[in-house]
Order: structure tokens, then sequence, then C-alpha cells
């Protein structure tokens, strides 16, 4: 969870900010995963910090949702081009590059709980602030 919160205060994903009386919040909370090795022995414990997306509301706390995940026959063409070509390609993995995305809405949401801020605690995070 440290790693999980550390992320998002490095990258500024959010502010902590007032809870404003006529604006929605969304709730958070923490999702935990165990990732295994190939022979089943545990790797390393995942926490990541969720927002509660059940509960936004069409038109007021997004316009539109979707994944940003290409396709499997886009993958397929650049492999076929890479070995035509004789190219040279790896793989890659880009920590926390969801918290790099850029919100054209407000969104408010709770404090995740265990999270000590020497702030009030009748705060909340503002998400998607980039400067």
């Amino acid at each position: 969870m440290a790693k999980e919160i550390e992320a998002m205060e490095r990258t500024n994903t959010w502010t902590i900010v007032s809870f404003p009386k006529d604006h929605h919040t969304v709730g958070s909370k923490w999702v935990y995963k165990v990732k295994c090795k190939l022979d089943g022995t545990i790797d390393r414990y995942k926490a990541r910090l969720v927002a509660k997306g059940y509960n936004q509301q069409e038109g007021i706390d997004f316009l539109d949702t979707f994944s940003l995940v290409a396709k499997i026959v886009t993958v397929k063409i650049f492999l076929a081009l890479a070995t035509s070509y004789n190219w040279s390609f790896t793989q890659m993995d880009i920590n926390n590059v969801f918290l790099n995305g850029e919100l054209f809405e407000e969104v408010h949401m709770s404090l995740p709980l265990g999270y000590q801020t020497s702030q009030s605690t009748k705060k909340r995070r503002k998400i998607g602030l980039q400067t």
C-alpha cells in the first residue's frame, strides 16, 4: 500500500482538498493480489487503490469510458512486420502507467482507509489535476 500511495504522490495524481458541498464524491478501496512465480511460490503481494466507479454518474462524473489497449490484430500485424523486416523488438512494462492519464472531469475521491495525513480528516482527494 505504501508503494501505491508513494507512486501516486510522486506523479502528482491527486491533491488533498476540502469537501465541496455540491460535488459528488467517489469512494475508494484497496484491492489486494498475490503474484506467484512459475513454480507456484509467492513472488510478491500487490495492493492497488481503486475508485468505486459504480458510484459514478454518467454525465456528471464522466462523459466516456474506455480502456486504452491494443487490439490483438494490431499486435499480430506488428509482429509480422517485425519478423518480415528483421526488426528487433522487446517487451516492456510501465509501472503505474494509468497514473499518467489526463482527466477532463473534476473527480473527488474519498481518502483510502488507513491513509494518514497531517491535514483534517474531513478531506478527500481531487483526482486528475495535473499541471
